[in-house]
């Protein structure tokens, strides 16, 4: 519990308990079995020094108060979310933050891809299912207004996603950012998402709950424009810093060489410290589109749009738009791009590149119009309401992404800031590894071996240089930065984008192989232990 409140300690756990502890008297002071489900995630407010909040697999978040009295079976009015109202029987509350700045803000997030922001100043606590009535719906207590989402746009913008493919996409960590202005997002399957909490923008690509969709502005624009309107004068051209163009020609060689994931570096760094420039966007998409990660499309498609927005003029960051819309499956949309584009460059539409995506577009067309599709009640949707279908189609796009690492296997994989100023970005991996990223650029800057297995858990020392890791090694590890010298660092991992590059081709992997992958036998491949290695154990609540 917060400083003031610091003799008191709680847990939840697999046993679908929540203990309190007093850690002077070394008592259990309290048992809570309000939750029918595994608890997942528990969070507390540095301003708010009695009120603590839960999050299970039975869907639902509960917030506890320690100055009032509470029994579990009497079905207490402490219910602030319950997830199955809105989002069907199979939806499972997996991890949650309290904003530090904010307190009344509340981040939820499910084994789904969307990430709910809460403002409990407009929901009151309700009854709803304990261990006296699991199979208990809870009323509605949302408001209008009282919850923003947010997903990646590759993934809101996808139109009738079967719910046994959105459940793959589980949410295994939030929290966020230490200005309370941020969330940061560890998405299963995915990559790690950095939202602004402020934000209007939503996915460029837009689905209906009537199966209509569109794309969003300023996309539409691009696609669907005249040359009168879409292509305005140049914008002002910079010279480029020598630094940061040497940057990019490293970044076009490493391309050229068909490295695309090094490339990346290069373009990302330029991007960091020159970000006006429409040709690193340009170029990166192209190298996106290469590397072909997951997520990367949609990634290129946002680079296309900015580079656009730099130089209305770029051809090929504009044909490089409507490639990225074909092949994230917006095929009329990117039919009708292709139109405008060789109205505006009436040169390039001879080319063997624009010949042969045209081909590939009106051949897929064909295909869609000779198949057979199937009925929208095939699909294994999941029973949501009117209003779960309005806050997913308004759920706003993110800012930044982290990629790298490998979130398959755990569903309790965390993503954490770093640094005094949220400067860096920390997760663990299911090679092991610990991944660091350089916040401004999103380039990962060091690799460490963590585990033996998987890293799931990456807590940063409030106030000092400390980094707390854990995972399926019976160890807990604190990690220090160490004075510089010629000694070889046994637990940094060397070639970064070898690492990255197979973590991304696991998680592209069928879930059986990696099953398989994960096999092993006590004892092998172990990471040496160091003097900051240590474990503590309060009584046998484990999960």
């Amino acid at each position: 519990m917060p400083e003031t409140n610091s003799e008191t300690l709680v847990t939840g756990a697999g046993d679908c308990e929540v203990r309190v502890h007093n850690l002077l008297s070394k008592e259990i002071v309290k048992i809570c079995t309000c939750h029918t489900g595994r608890v997942k995630r528990l969070a507390t407010s540095p301003s708010i020094l009695n009120v603590f909040w839960s999050a299970g697999e039975d869907g639902l978040v509960r917030q506890y108060d320690l100055r009032m009295p509470h029994t579990c079976d009497t079905n207490d009015p402490a219910i602030l979310v319950d997830l199955k109202t809105h989002c069907g029987e199979f939806t499972e509350a997996k991890c949650l933050s309290v904003n530090p700045m904010k307190p009344e803000l509340i981040a939820v997030g499910a084994n789904d891809p969307y990430i709910r922001l809460y403002d409990r100043r407009m929901i009151k606590l309700v009854k709803g299912p304990c261990l006296a009535s699991p199979y208990a719906i809870s009323e509605d207590n949302l408001a209008p207004g009282c919850v923003k989402y947010f997903a990646p746009g590759h993934i809101a913008g996808r139109l009738k996603i079967p719910e046994r493919i959105l459940r793959e996409y589980s949410s295994t960590y939030v929290t966020f950012g230490p200005n309370g202005n941020e969330i940061l997002a560890n998405i299963g399957s995915e990559q790690i998402y950095l939202y602004d909490i402020n934000t209007s923008n939503s996915s460029l690509l837009i689905h209906h709950t009537n199966d209509t969709r569109e794309i969003n502005e300023p996309l539409r624009s691009y696609c669907f424009g005249f040359p009168d309107n879409i292509l305005p004068k140049n914008k002002t051209k910079f010279k480029l810093p020598e630094r940061i163009n040497a940057l990019k020609l490293t970044g076009n060689s490493l391309f050229e060489k068909a490295n695309y994931a090094k490339s990346m570096r290069y373009y990302n760094e330029a991007i960091g410290e020159f970000p006006y420039s429409s040709v690193f966007y340009s170029n990166r998409a192209a190298a996106l589109m290469k590397r072909e990660w997951p997520g990367d499309t949609y990634a290129a498609l946002r680079d296309c749009i900015t580079s656009l927005e730099f130089g209305p003029n770029n051809a090929k960051a504009y044909f490089r738009m409507i490639r990225c819309l074909f092949e994230l499956g917006w095929v009329e949309e990117s039919r009708l791009g292709l139109d405008t584009f060789k109205q505006l460059f009436p040169s390039y539409a001879k080319l063997v590149a624009c010949r042969a995506l045209e081909r590939d577009i009106d051949s897929k067309l064909l295909e869609n119009e000779n198949e057979h599709f199937e009925d929208s009640n095939d699909y294994d949707f999941p029973d949501i309401s009117s209003k779960e279908y309005a806050w997913r189609e308004n759920a706003k796009d993110y800012m930044l992404r982290f990629y790298g690492h490998c979130n398959t296997t755990t569903d309790i994989k965390e993503a954490n800031f770093f640094g005094s100023d949220g400067n860096y970005i920390v997760a663990g991996s299911d090679d092991g590894s610990i991944f660091i990223w350089d916040r401004k650029s999103t380039n990962n800057i060091r690799i460490l071996k963590g585990d033996s297995s998987i890293v799931n858990c990456v807590q940063p020392h409030p106030t000092s240089c400390l980094l707390a890791t854990s995972g399926i090694e019976t160890r807990v590890r604190l990690w220090s930065p160490h004075e510089e010298d010629d000694r070889k660092d046994e637990y940094v991992v060397p070639e970064m984008d070898d690492v990255a590059e197979a973590n991304q081709r696991r998680m592209q992997t069928d879930p059986f192989d990696i099953v398989v992958m994960n096999m092993s036998f006590p004892g092998t491949n172990e990471v040496p232990v160091s003097h900051h290695d240590f474990v503590t154990t309060y009584g046998c609540h484990t999960s």
